[in-house]
């Protein structure tokens, strides 16, 4: 049994290795003549999953760490008989602190209290869903919109997306689609961003199609409206430096790629291709994580606003601006595609609010109560 893995899996050669022979390979040598005795390939979103890359392998098994699966060719994968999972919820978590900390960033920056402002999530799956919770946590008003989910399940609290246009931020969290009534490719479009409350702030961690660019940034361009984030975009790797150079946050698709998220990819992947072979899991992350740099932190709350000790919190667990920093460099010239991959090849171990507990002094129970809902443990 031969299983080929991407080197951006954390673990997957600790965790195949009583799978049979493991192979860790950089997605970008990833070849159907790399693959020719391949039985499982276990691999992320960098690279398309088709007839050009599998034709001629011996490859029955595709599984990908990632909640994301548009670089498949489904309709190939079924015609060859080859199996196809994803990780779903894998990088769930990871996406949802992403979006707090730039919540904390923008609202910090233009002057604005997070719970005096509304939040408008488009798509509330394993994503969109934990994005609710931590707004809510926050102080924000939160408007939800997923028509599926709201024929599905006849959820009042579902709202039309015309109602999302007033919130004071609007993100986005679906997958990309181009066809049926919920198609999402280019939604945010220039009549979309037209529609959107003067002053309004954008956010896309989904997929770079799911917003027109050349639309995103002329409304940028124009001055009407003050703040959108980006951390995914059309034609990635090669992207739109003036767009990058326009956004108030820009990161290079790396919103999911908590080192804790990763992980939880390559147990889900582990796992399923355990099933495809018919033999019991024994592996797991425990005792594998790296320790944290700063375990515990001490906060004296007294005396300060609530939302001022958590955006202390938030910002000294992950602080965005890094990650916006590290895109920025693309502005100073060279290869804007190989920079965007280098990112994300390299990407810090970034970890999840939850590996920190707080020893917070001087705070209400409201306080106490929004740590809580963003992850963070607390000492009693």
């Amino acid at each position: 049994m031969k299983i080929v893995a991407d080197s951006n899996i954390p673990f997957a050669a600790e965790a195949c290795a009583d799978l049979g022979d493991v192979e860790i390979v950089k997605a970008a040598d990833f070849s159907p003549e790399r693959l020719r005795d391949c039985d499982v390939l276990l691999c992320r979103s960098t690279r398309k999953i088709n007839a050009d890359l599998l034709d001629g392998t011996g490859v029955r098994f595709v599984a990908t760490a990632t909640i994301g699966t548009d670089h498949a060719d489904f309709d190939y994968l079924e015609s060859r008989g080859i199996g196809f999972v994803s990780a779903p919820g894998s990088n769930a978590n990871s996406v949802s602190e992403y979006i707090t900390s730039a919540l904390v960033v923008m609202a910090g920056e233009m002057g604005r209290k997070l719970c005096e402002m509304t939040l408008g999530v488009v798509g509330v799956g394993n994503v969109g869903s934990r994005v609710v919770r931590k707004a809510e946590a926050l102080g924000m008003t939160v408007l939800q919109n997923d028509p599926p989910l709201q024929r599905q399940t006849g959820d009042e609290r579902f709202r039309s997306i015309d109602e999302l246009t007033y919130a004071d931020v609007i993100t986005f969290h679906v997958p990309l689609t181009r066809d049926g009534e919920d198609a999402t490719f280019h939604m945010v479009d220039a009549a979309f961003l037209d529609r959107m409350k003067p002053g309004a702030m954008l956010i896309n961690s989904s997929r770079g199609a799911v917003a027109d660019g050349h639309a995103v940034l002329d409304v940028l361009r124009s001055g009407q409206m003050p703040a959108v984030v980006l951390d995914v975009w059309e034609n990635e790797p090669d992207i739109d430096v003036d767009l990058v150079a326009n956004v108030a946050l820009g990161t290079a698709h790396i919103a999911g790629h908590s080192f804790d998220g990763k992980v939880n990819g390559t147990k889900m992947v582990y796992d399923a291709a355990c099933e495809f072979l018919g033999v019991p899991p024994t592996w797991t992350q425990d005792g594998q994580m790296p320790p944290m740099a700063v375990p515990r932190r001490e906060v004296d709350a007294t005396g300060r606003e609530d939302e001022d000790v958590i955006g202390e919190v938030v910002l000294a667990s992950y602080d965005v601006r890094h990650d916006d920093a590290q895109l920025r460099r693309i502005l100073k010239g060279g290869d804007c595609g190989e920079h965007f991959r280098k990112i994300r090849r390299g990407y810090w171990r970034r970890r999840a609010f939850y590996n920190t507990t707080l020893a917070v002094t001087g705070a209400s129970p409201e306080l106490r109560a929004g740590l809580s809902g963003l992850g963070f443990k607390l000492e009693e």
